[in-house]
């Protein structure tokens, strides 16, 4: 009777979504199969995406040698191109990782029937072929036989190449957004700049308009090889992005010194390193997918770009929410004066750098999701979703701590202007308190992508961006820099809470842990 009494609990217990957030917390750190698949794919991945923000803290830092005008103008340049990339990658990326771990999963499926087919199929020619040993031959027909099966068995042996439509739509998708970035951003690069608050008389002006110029130049090297990451985080390899965003991103840093200092192009320099690592990073993930991948389908209607455009144009209102929020910080921090510029863009940067370690964990969840959503385990769903945000906590826990007591040493590779070293010493608390809200937001957006609620995500994050500017607005113009990072804090909670809301509910793709 009390085993019945345990058993109807833990029945009860299971169907109560907030549950999913302590399922088998025990396990944290125990390398199951689902352990070790969210190691194999979160710890390249991880490394992967804080490549870029480490590349360009590299750059603040040389920069920084140069002058504090100089180290705030390349920060209002990268805020820009960076957010202006966002609007064209986090759709085109996300959509790409979940349809890719789709048509990948659907794929592995169908040849696994086929291989039971063949197997079924081969064993009774074997035996055929035994009965037929025993009896008097007459005729080729047994040796033809034989060597049909023989043959059969070499070809379907051989490794080919596989077919993924959504492989081919993201590229070509990702080169027309990437020439379209370069041209919007060349062209109306002093506007823009303007408009983040460099005006057409201030000294940043002229170091800000030269690498945001020349930086957009990469742009369709970045808007490819970020396409062509999100493949492989469909086919949950995350190892080779890593390693050709390891080579271009050390490309960057040997160059940097070369053209900043040797050569005497400034702000120019780093800009022009950064632009060939990009483009290095691109030909190298290329070269690997055409090994991998038939990117010539057979129909242009294989390509389904209408599926791509659906669910891209939800995750645009997403990202624009997402962008004007942090692009408005940065703006308000611009307004502020250089100093204020100058420190915001350090504590930015290593704010990004930092928390982009748990969207490894997203990108774990996403692909993984992905694929246990296709074949309708949700068993497996549950089970990953309750691992990537218990490990994602657990991580945010670490970075608040590394954070709080290193980040003021490390400000001094940064910069050594003693104002700059003081408005970063009051940014720390903000940095380091909010890692572990922002290690759960990101980890949430893998989860809603990875089951294709693309429609919440965006709907969800419109709501926060909404209450986000409205609290930046306010509180930066009666708190100034203090006041951008307590907008800043409530922007990510409430993204936090979104991702909280949809899973703890139990609605939408989630509408199955009720049941």
């Amino acid at each position: 009777m009390a085993e019945e009494d345990g058993l109807c609990f833990t029945q009860t217990k299971n169907k109560i979504p907030l549950f999913i957030f302590f399922k088998n917390a025990r396990m944290i750190f125990k390398m199951d199969d689902i352990g070790q698949e969210i190691a194999q794919i979160a710890f390249p991945a991880a490394l992967a995406l804080t490549a870029d923000p480490i590349a360009s803290l590299v750059d603040t830092a040389f920069i920084g040698q140069i002058g504090p005008i100089e180290l705030a103008a390349v920060g209002v340049s990268i805020a820009l191109f960076n957010q202006v990339s966002r609007i064209a990658i986090f759709p085109l990326v996300s959509v790409t990782t979940s349809f890719v771990a789709e048509e990948d999963a659907v794929a592995e499926v169908s040849t696994s029937e086929q291989q039971d087919q063949i197997g079924c199929l081969e064993s009774n020619l074997s035996c055929n072929n035994e009965a037929k040993e025993l009896l008097p031959q007459y005729g080729s027909g047994v040796s033809r036989v034989k060597s049909e099966t023989s043959s059969f068995s070499i070809e379907s042996s051989k490794p080919q190449r596989r077919h993924i439509p959504s492989a081919s739509s993201a590229l070509v998708i990702g080169a027309i957004l990437g020439l379209l970035q370069a041209i919007f951003l060349i062209s109306l690069a002093k506007p823009l700049l303007n408009y983040m608050g460099v005006k057409y008389d201030s000294s940043m002006l002229p170091p800000a308009h030269k690498y945001l110029t020349l930086r957009s130049l990469g742009a369709p090297a970045v808007l490819l090889s970020l396409a062509m990451q999100g493949i492989f985080r469909g086919f949950k390899d995350t190892r080779t992005p890593l390693y050709a965003t390891v080579a271009g991103d050390v490309t960057n840093i040997i160059l940097d010194p070369i053209f900043i200092f040797v050569f005497r192009f400034g702000v120019s320099g780093a800009a022009i390193a950064h632009v060939i690592s990009q483009y290095l990073i691109s030909v190298i993930l290329f070269w690997r997918l055409i090994q991998l991948v038939d990117l010539l389908p057979p129909s242009t209607k294989d390509l389904k770009f209408g599926r791509f455009l659906k669910n891209g144009f939800l995750l645009l209102m997403r990202v624009i929410a997402v962008t004007f929020c942090v692009t408005l910080a940065a703006s308000m921090a611009a307004r502020l004066g250089p100093t204020q510029m100058a420190a915001f863009q350090v504590c930015l940067q290593v704010w990004l750098a930092t928390s982009l370690l748990a969207d490894g964990l997203a990108v774990a969840g996403q692909a993984i999701l992905a694929s246990a959503f296709a074949k309708n385990d949700f068993e497996r769903a549950t089970s990953t979703a309750s691992r990537v945000l218990q490990l994602g906590f657990v991580l945010g826990l670490i970075l608040c701590f590394m954070l709080g007591f290193g980040l003021k040493f490390a400000a001094r590779l940064f910069t050594k202007d003693v104002n700059v070293l003081n408005l970063i010493t009051i940014g720390i608390p903000f940095v380091a308190l909010t890692q572990p809200i922002n290690a759960l937001a990101f980890v949430f957006d893998g989860i809603n992508f990875g089951a294709s609620d693309f429609a919440y995500s965006a709907f969800s994050m419109v709501m926060v961006a909404v209450v986000s500017i409205l609290c930046l607005l306010f509180l930066s113009s009666h708190y100034g820099f203090i006041g951008i990072w307590v907008a800043l804090t409530i922007y990510m909670s409430l993204r936090a809470f979104a991702g909280f809301w949809r899973i703890g509910t139990g609605t939408g793709p989630w509408s199955f842990i009720r049941s």
